[in-house]
């Protein structure tokens, strides 16, 4: 498994999926302390369940149709 890399994306996603949902909450108009705890508690959540997803196709060789189509379209194009 490419451990490092996704490593690397998920250090990278976690933080800007907090901040979004906590700057999105404190706009709504919440405290700032609920703001914090409900961005940390759906960043973590959101961030695990898109890299369990991604590690079992990895496991199971699954190919992403959409990455597919995107290398295709991008070599005809070229």
């Amino acid at each position: 498994m490419p451990i490092k890399k996704w490593i690397f994306q998920y250090s990278i996603a976690l933080p800007l999926v907090f901040a979004l949902l906590s700057s999105i909450q404190y706009i709504k108009g919440h405290t700032v302390s609920y703001s914090l705890v409900f961005g940390m508690t759906w960043s973590f959540i959101s961030v695990a369940i898109f890299a369990t997803r991604r590690a079992y196709n990895f496991k199971k060789n699954i190919d992403c149709q959409l990455c597919n189509d995107l290398t295709q379209s991008d070599s005809q194009q070229k």
